[in-house]
Order: structure tokens, then C-alpha cells, then sequence
């Protein structure tokens, strides 16, 4: 396993952009899946994007397709999240995390393996 800790979060008015940033400790990082979900205020927590090991494969929630960027950085054990055009839904505490197995739109939330903290984003309108 390894341990998460998110940072980046805050508030930020519709249209506008927010890159958030996970850290990650522990060894062989880049054998892991990593990704970030997302939980608004009385909904079930959902993908929002993952980054394969070594960076090969990305993958996207529907809504978050063209507006939303994931990247890692294997040599500092980071992986970012870069939000662009985001709008009142995106509002939610988005959390860190990872597997070594598959992340992907199809990964039940209860699957992943670890998780960071979570980080809070608010977009006003």
C-alpha cells in the first residue's frame, strides 16, 4: 500500500481552473494504478480519472472528458489533476487514489485499494 496526501483544493468560480496535486509515500509507486474519485454532499463517490503504471493509459468520468487532465510524475511519487471549465457540479471533496490493479470508470469506489484524505472544491457560480 501506499499512503496519499492530496493538496490544491479551494474555491473557484465557475469557468475557472484548479490543478490538485497527491503525494504519495512508499516504495515501487510506479507500479501502482492511481487515479482520483470524487464525492458530492449526498452522492456515492464517483471516478473522475486514472493514469495507468508508467503513465500509458488515461481514463476519464464521462462528464470530465476534455475539461479535466490527469498526469503522474513517477520520479517524485505525484499525480495531478488539472480542471479547467469546471462549473457548480464539479463542486465535491475529491479524493487521491490507488491500486495496483486497474482504476477505470468501471471501478467500484470500495474496490480501491488506498486513499488519500480527500480535498475540498467549491465552484460558485
Amino acid at each position: 500500500q501506499v499512503q496519499l496526501v492530496e493538496s490544491g483544493g479551494g474555491l473557484v468560480q465557475a469557468g475557472g481552473s484548479l490543478r490538485l496535486s497527491c503525494t504519495a509515500s512508499g516504495r515501487a509507486f510506479n507500479f501502482y494504478y492511481m487515479g482520483w474519485f470524487r464525492q458530492a454532499p449526498g452522492k456515492e463517490r464517483e471516478f473522475v480519472a486514472s493514469i495507468s503504471k508508467y503513465g500509458g493509459s488515461l481514463y476519464y468520468g464521462d462528464s470530465m472528458k476534455g475539461r479535466f487532465s490527469v498526469s503522474r510524475d513517477d520520479a517524485k511519487n505525484t499525480v495531478d489533476l488539472q480542471m479547467n471549465g469546471l462549473n457548480v457540479e464539479d463542486t465535491a471533496i475529491y479524493y487521491c487514489a490507488s491500486d495496483a490493479n486497474l482504476l477505470s470508470p468501471a471501478t467500484p469506489w470500495f474496490n480501491v485499494g488506498s486513499w488519500g484524505q480527500g480535498t475540498q472544491v467549491i465552484v460558485s457560480s
